[in-house]
């Protein structure tokens, strides 16, 4: 979801300071894990089922206060699917009397123009929901469920007619890659307010796809494509969990001898690669701080500490904002303020959420020469 600038060191060097500062801006809550759908890929491997421990509507408030005391963060609600918590607007209304940007992560199978009347009357100020083809063959594959693809489709359309903003998130894949142009095509055709793209992170059941997950070479080339849609088309355009474009970004803008401001770049000019545990953590449907939803480190539970004391002191969100305990090329690289490299994929590699972004063709100017 869009948020808003704060600031930053210089984004080439880590020398500007080797710490991070801690400035809350998103907050990803599952608030279930059932869903409707099977997707391939699913962070959360989610089921259509009950899930057992799932924080209950008292808890949930008394950390959206808490949260209140760090930040007023953009709230993504998330799941699963969220709209199979029956709290879902409770909880979107109490967040927006906080003054939080509420907004939600559906896969629009489940809307109706009641439910997107709820949503809009709640205070959620956008939805999300994810299109990974350009047709229902491709897509609904991805989803595991027939149908799907026609289902975000008429969610889709409901929430434009409805005044609803909606962005359109697109996972990438090798099973996608080659369709990404027409899926971005389309999007712009459904009068989307932004198309977010995520690489794939192997984790929950998107292991089972690590073989389709497409290489540094690809993954470089495809962030160039979408570098280059800048300007093109009337939306926002952001990379997620994909880092390297906000090196790509600098490189770019310097060969073309432009100026990284907000001016010219929008909010992309004033964020970074990999946000986990510096301006975004997740929330899981039992409690647990994470520095993302891809990675699977547990910073501290909302039931046994308060949402300010982990924020603020967990090991693991101080470890990610210290750049000095960065490893490998990512610990050496001049982009390490911007860029960061995707935490999760380092852990899910190599079990160390500190070491070097494995999916990364950059190497540092101060690595050039050596074997």
């Amino acid at each position: 979801m869009q948020s808003h600038p704060h600031k930053m060191g210089h984004p080439h060097c880590a020398g500007t300071g080797s710490k991070l500062e801690a400035n809350l801006r998103l907050v990803a809550w599952e608030l279930t894990r059932s869903c409707n759908l099977a997707c391939v890929h699913c962070r959360a491997a989610a089921q259509d089922r009950p899930y057992e421990g799932e924080l209950t509507t008292a808890e949930c408030m008394r950390v959206m206060d808490e949260i209140a005391q760090v930040a007023r963060p953009i709230v993504i609600l998330t799941g699963g699917e969220p709209l199979l918590r029956p709290d879902v607007f409770e909880l979107a209304r109490y967040g927006n009397a906080k003054n939080f940007r509420m907004t939600m992560a559906t896969n629009g199978t489940l809307l109706t123009p009641e439910i997107v009347r709820e949503i809009l009357d709640s205070g959620i100020q956008r939805i999300s929901i994810s299109l990974d083809g350009a047709a229902a063959g491709s897509h609904d594959a991805f989803r595991m469920v027939p149908g799907a693809f026609e289902g975000a489709l008429r969610g889709i359309e409901m929430a434009r007619s409805a005044g609803l903003a909606f962005q359109i998130n697109t996972t990438i894949t090798h099973a996608n890659i080659e369709e990404f142009p027409r899926i971005h095509e389309l999007v712009v055709s459904l009068g989307a307010a932004a198309h977010h793209i995520f690489m794939l992170v192997p984790m929950g059941r998107g292991k089972e796809l690590e073989e389709g997950a497409i290489g540094a070479e690809q993954y470089e080339k495809t962030l160039h494509w979408f570098y280059e849609q800048k300007g093109k088309v009337p939306l926002q355009l952001k990379a997620t969990c994909a880092p390297h474009y906000y090196r790509i970004m600098r490189q770019r803008a310097r060969e073309e001898g432009r100026q990284i401001d907000f001016e010219t770049f929008g909010l992309d000019a004033v964020t970074r690669g990999c946000l986990g545990g510096t301006s975004f953590v997740f929330i899981s449907h039992l409690g647990r701080m994470q520095p993302c939803g891809y990675l699977e480190v547990d910073a501290g539970n909302v039931r046994q500490r308060s949402f300010r004391e982990i924020w603020e002191t967990s090991p693991v969100f101080q470890d990610l904002r210290d750049l000095k305990k960065y490893e490998g090329k990512c610990g050496r690289c001049e982009y390490i303020r911007s860029c960061g490299g995707c935490r999760a994929r380092a852990y899910e590699s190599t079990g160390s959420y500190l070491a070097e972004e494995p999916l990364c063709l950059y190497r540092p100017p101060s690595m050039r020469g050596s074997c």
